[in-house]
């Protein structure tokens, strides 16, 4: 990434335009931005952060929000930031407007213009610039993805902040952490730790409920065995449990099988005599039966007796209805004659009744003659029904031209109504889109403000908590560091009491002719003794131990102290002196006003809708008031036309029609008598037709009734039977015959008739049998069933139990395989050495590389002497492989990086600062970044180290760099030649460029 240039307008402490070339500044590798104190260096920084991402950097946007407008531009001048770069190779040119509150244009007060962006891009080929976007998600989501960095991480390796990093430095593991964190976005990590946590959570449920199954099923078998089976006194999630419960299901299994063949056995022998009763049963119902059978028999027979002449009766009616069914086709026929002969009266009359008295007495020749004479008079009005037809078009079409004329003046008269008022109704519909996009404007000014206010207001919460912390913990710490210095007091003094009675120690080891490890006398006549409260050597290392913890307790409740105080000034930065109360009042009332503008704003594309709808209304009802004025004009031709066309079918109908009303009614009238006519000539006809078909079935019905045997038609017809009669007649003559025929064959049964001789049967006593051996055996069936089913399951629940058991192995394999892992990414499990998290452990990986980045350029900027070095050990209870050490080569040791001076601090975070912009651009896919600033710092430099860093700089121009320095060492304006000037006055700063 290659910043060309920037201009900016109305921004910041800058009230007017201001340009920046940075082409020409960075041509010599090396470039200063000066200027005094508060004259706005930084905000040429915070301008460039603002036109790629939209908002500053964090510090100076949470101190200020976003009121980026300077308070030096005119009421006229609006505030826009507008810079030219190279990026992915590609000439891109960003210009960002901030919501902008403006004197309205018309009347009085001021609104709010929503903030623009515009994104363009240089054509090469056209050597042009085209327009790209205007929407600020997608530019953004463009910059980012070209940069390949995120706001924070642009301001890190780009801005290159040096307070940031000397902070960095001193800070410890967990702030190191969070930096690394943000800048490399170890996120999945920490998600891949929280998630196998929680398959591990999940996987352990799924055991515990395997066991819950498990149990409960052991539960259920001992209900189906009863006391056979004793339950494992075991808990899901035990050892042991899985076996303890397929045991115990053994031992049930084998018990209830043994029950099972005792009830087979039982329920044998009731089988037995329950058959034995049952065949008794059924031999004395079925002599029962036999002996019902005959007597049976013999009461049928007797009424058959009894009805022998009525059925003699019903053989001759029968008979004589066969006979009688040979004069049916005829009589059939006679009736069928007859009907016709009726219907064709009765036609041929009303036939006859509308005609005139004259035609009624006509034959049916006179009446078809006269029916042909009145269609040829019909035929020749068709000419004049057709003129006819064409009249009443024509009535119609003027009618319709009435219709339309006085349409077209109701158009003509509501399109001028409506038009008049035109004016009015659009400046109303404008006033509605207006108020609208206001609400909508004001919606994002205050949806941009909400966010700093909320974490003002966390920030503030945080504050009042660490208050009242600070003294709990300034109180620990002075306690620490008194019992520090009594422990340390003890051990000096135990010490001194052991170096003062240590000729007793000394005496305690002589030997009588061995010499002395002191003097060498092989003699010790007066040897030394301990005297009361002599301190041993034992004594001293436990008052050494104490002293050592105490120091430690010491050491870890300053550091604590510390954090909370570097914790509770950042939040006080980021709070200020304003109460927590009213903060959260001002959040509140934000947040209400924000809502109340959005609901506001809510109804801009309903307006919008309306006023098109209103403009489109317009455009329709000028056109068809101009098309209602051209129909009229056309309809004045039209309808002299169909006047003089009206004339002369008049003149001619009047002939045709004569005394009728209208040609169609007198055709009406020839077409109804032609009609009459000729219906009536065809009744006549039809009438003669069906009387003689009438005599000939007269003369038919005669001859067939003779034949049959019968004196006259009239006794045939007495003879016939109607289908139900006949039907019921035959049925009582089969039931007779059937009747006659089963009590002959009964009688003649040898078993019936020799049941018939022996004594009565007695069915009551043998059911009682029957029924008693049927209870003996429902009840060894039952025992026997019962049993079964124990077995059946005792067996199901037995296997799916074994099933569980089986299917519950993997999990509980993976729950062991889960549990190890996720101790293991958490720094909880023994194989973990030094406790260290997976997330912790690929910032480790970073700040390795990133430590060694910097020593590259640290050991250019400090002669050899000092190197960056990373370090995984522990820091007291924090976490470990974030620690950083600085190797002092003059003196060989490894110390704290917090050690650092002032000059060496700067230098050494410098480094660090460019090591992290490497690191972290490889990271983002190694963008190239042609321009990097450095922001203070090199005031706590002397002169040969001010030249190394220089020089360090300098040496970035090897890969086509240029490097800004933001500073306002004067010692600096003669070593750098290409420099911008920030120059501070009463109306706003002003930009001074020398390159």
């Amino acid at each position: 990434m290659r910043l060309h240039r920037l201009d900016i307008t109305a921004f910041g402490p800058f009230g007017g335009a201001q340009h920046v070339d940075f082409d020409a500044l960075g041509a010599a590798g090396l470039f200063l931005l000066h200027g005094p104190t508060g004259a706005g260096k930084t905000s040429v920084l915070d301008a460039v952060c603002y036109a790629l991402y939209g908002t500053v950097p964090g510090a100076r946007q949470s101190g200020q929000g976003m009121n980026l407008r300077s308070d030096h531009a005119g009421p006229g001048t609006r505030t826009e930031v507008r810079l030219e770069l190279t990026v992915a190779g590609r000439r891109l040119e960003i210009t960002r407007q901030p919501p902008w509150e403006r004197p309205k244009l018309r009347g009085t007060g001021t609104t709010v213009d929503k903030a623009q962006t515009w994104l363009r891009e240089y054509d090469t080929t056209a050597r042009a610039w085209k327009d790209r976007s205007r929407s600020h998600q997608e530019i953004g989501e463009e910059v980012t993805q070209l940069l390949g960095m995120s706001r924070e991480q642009f301001c890190q390796v780009v801005l290159l902040p040096q307070g940031d990093f000397a902070r960095f430095l001193r800070a410890d593991a967990e702030a190191r952490g969070r930096l690394l964190g943000r800048l490399f976005d170890t996120r999945r990590f920490a998600d891949a730790e929280k998630r196998l946590a929680e398959r591990r959570r999940t996987t352990e449920a799924r055991v515990r409920e395997g066991d819950t199954a498990l149990l409960a099923d052991a539960h259920r078998m001992q209900q189906a065995a009863g006391a056979v089976m004793e339950l494992p006194e075991l808990a899901p999630g035990d050892p042991g449990l899985a076996e303890a419960v397929l045991g115990a299901a053994a031992i049930a299994r084998s018990t209830v099988r043994e029950r099972l063949t005792h009830a087979h056995l039982r329920l044998g022998a009731a089988e037995s005599a329950h058959a034995e009763a049952q065949r008794a049963l059924a031999d004395v119902r079925e002599l029962a039966r036999l002996q019902g059978r005959f007597a049976a028999a013999q009461e049928r027979a007797e009424r058959l007796r009894e009805r022998a002449g009525a059925h003699r009766e019903a053989l001759d009616r029968m008979e004589r209805a066969r006979k009688a069914e040979a004069v049916t086709p005829a009589l059939d026929l006679r009736e069928e004659a007859e009907r016709e002969h009726r219907r064709a009266a009765w036609a041929k009359a009303r036939a006859l009744d509308p005609l005139p008295a004259a035609d009624t007495e006509a034959g049916a020749s006179a009446l078809a003659a006269a029916a042909r004479r009145t269609a040829e008079e019909l035929g020749g009005l068709d000419a004049a029904r057709r003129a006819e037809r064409r009249l009443a078009e024509l009535v119609e079409e003027r009618t319709g031209l009435d219709r339309q004329e006085r349409a077209d003046e109701d158009v003509l008269r509501e399109a001028d109504a409506w038009l008049a008022d035109w004016d009015t109704t659009r400046a109303a519909l404008q006033a509605r889109v207006d108020a609208a996009q206001d609400a909508a404007t004001r919606a994002e000014q205050l949806a941009v403000r909400r966010e700093p206010m909320e974490r003002r207001l966390t920030a503030a919460r945080t504050r009042d908590a660490l208050t009242a912390d600070l003294a709990d913990a300034q109180d620990r710490a002075r306690a620490a560091g008194q019992r520090a210095l009594d422990a340390r007091a003890h051990w000096l003094d135990l010490k001194e009491q052991r170096l003062t009675g240590i000729a007793a120690e000394l005496a305690a080891h002589l030997t009588a002719g061995e010499p002395c490890a002191v003097c060498g006398a092989t003699e010790h006549p007066a040897p030394a003794r301990k005297v009361a409260g002599h301190v041993d050597r034992e004594a001293e290392d436990r008052a050494l131990a104490a002293h050592q913890r105490a120091d430690e307790q010491r050491a870890e409740d300053e550091r604590r102290l510390g954090v909370l105080r570097e914790t509770l000034a950042a939040a006080t930065a980021e709070a200020g002196d304003i109460p927590t109360g009213q903060l959260a009042a001002e959040t509140d009332e934000l947040a209400r006003q924000y809502v109340r503008a959005r609901d506001d704003a809510s109804a801009l594309h309903a307006a919008h809708e309306e006023l098109r709808h209103a403009e489109r209304e317009r455009e329709q009802r000028l056109a068809d008031r101009q098309q209602a004025a051209v129909r009229v004009a056309s309809r004045l031709t039209r309808r002299d036309g169909l006047e003089r066309e009206q004339a002369s079918l008049q003149a001619e109908l009047t002939q045709a029609r004569g005394a009728a009303e209208s040609v169609a009614a007198r055709a009406a009238h020839l077409e109804r008598r032609a009609a009459l006519l000729t219906r009536a000539a065809d009744a006549v006809r039809a009438a003669e037709e069906a009387a003689q078909r009438l005599k000939d079935a007269d003369a038919r019905l005669a001859d067939a009734a003779y034949r049959a045997g019968f004196d006259t038609p009239e006794a045939a017809t007495a003879a016939l039977l109607d289908t139900a009669a006949h039907r019921e007649l035959q049925h009582r003559l089969d039931a007779w015959q059937h009747e006659e025929a089963a009590v002959r064959a009964v009688l003649a049964e040898p078993d019936t008739a020799e049941a018939a001789r022996r004594p009565a049967a007695d069915p009551a006593a043998a059911e009682r049998t029957a029924a008693t051996a049927e209870q003996r055996l429902r009840t060894a069936a039952s025992a026997r069933d019962a049993a079964a089913r124990c077995r059946t399951e005792l067996d199901g629940l037995s296997a799916r139990a074994t099933r569980a058991v089986r299917d519950l192995a993997p999990l509980r394999d993976e729950y062991d395989r889960v549990a190890r892992l996720a101790a293991l990414t958490a720094g909880t499990a023994a194989d973990n050495e030094r406790k260290m998290r997976l997330e912790s452990y690929v910032l480790a990986a970073r700040l390795e590389q990133v430590a060694a980045a910097a020593t590259a350029r640290l050991q250019r900027m400090s002669s050899g002497r000092y190197t960056l070095v990373h370090s995984d050990d522990r820091s007291g209870r924090g976490r470990s492989g974030l620690g950083l050490h600085v190797v002092d080569a003059w003196t060989g040791r490894e110390r704290d990086t917090a050690t650092l001076s002032g000059g060496e601090t700067f230098f050494a975070s410098l480094a660090l600062a460019l090591g992290l912009a490497d690191v972290v651009t490889d990271e983002a896919g190694g963008v190239r970044l042609d321009t990097l600033f450095i922001d203070e710092g090199f005031g706590s430099l002397d002169d040969q180290t001010l030249d190394e860093v220089l020089d360090v700089l300098d040496s970035l121009r090897e890969r086509d760099r240029s490097v800004g320095i933001v500073s306002h060492v004067a010692d600096l304006r003669r070593r750098v030649h290409a420099q911008l000037e920030v120059v501070k006055g009463r109306s706003g700063s002003v930009l001074r460029q020398r390159a």
